[in-house]
């Protein structure tokens, strides 16, 4: 009988839990004293081809690319590191490597991976280009539905992946390109 109650009260409880939204967006991004000198036209967020993949990319990952794509947008907007008035006009393309997620478990570790580059404009140089990883964890005491805490490390490791983006890009010069395109000279 002790069972049984508990069982109904660990199924009440659980249905008390609501699942928590897909949320990439990141928090606490302020205003970047450090700028590059670019203007920032396009952002593009795709998932990478079987041959480009590190890890897996379960069914649904689209659903992933352009929510990843506005939080994204929104955290660099907050950052307003780009010089909107410069010479110079970049994009940035970033390509979803990875997103591992937990089948269950008690504590949940999501990992996401992510091709960013900065591309110029107007003659192909690849100015940044790195591949950034990020682990989600929630532990078991977050919630007792294993569903919550799946979402939950999904959330973390994308926000954690560009927050490590956001930090990197505050160390680019884009005079200095890391793979100048080979343009024939006329």
């Amino acid at each position: 009988m002790k069972i049984v109650v508990a069982l109904a009260l660990m199924l009440g409880l659980a249905g008390c839990q609501s699942m928590p939204p897909v949320n990439f967006a990141v928090s606490n991004v302020g205003y970047s004293e450090t700028k590059v000198d670019a203007e920032l036209k396009a952002i593009t967020v795709t998932l990478a081809s079987p041959d480009e993949k590190t890890g897996d990319l379960p069914a649904g990952a689209e659903a992933a690319a352009p929510l990843w794509q506005t939080a994204l947008e929104d955290a660099i907007n907050r950052m307003a590191i780009f010089r909107d008035n410069s010479e110079k006009r970049v994009n940035l393309s970033v390509k979803i490597l990875a997103i591992d997620m937990p089948a269950f478990g008690a504590s949940m570790t999501t990992k996401s991976a992510a091709r960013y580059e900065l591309i110029d404009r107007a003659n192909g140089d690849i100015i940044f280009t790195q591949d950034i990883a990020a682990d989600g964890v929630v532990p078991f005491d977050y919630a007792f539905v294993g569903m919550v805490r799946a979402r939950e490390s999904l959330n973390r490791s994308v926000q954690q992946n560009i927050a490590q983006f956001l930090q990197a890009l505050e160390t680019i010069d884009v005079s200095k390109p890391m793979f100048p395109a080979k343009v024939a000279q006329k």
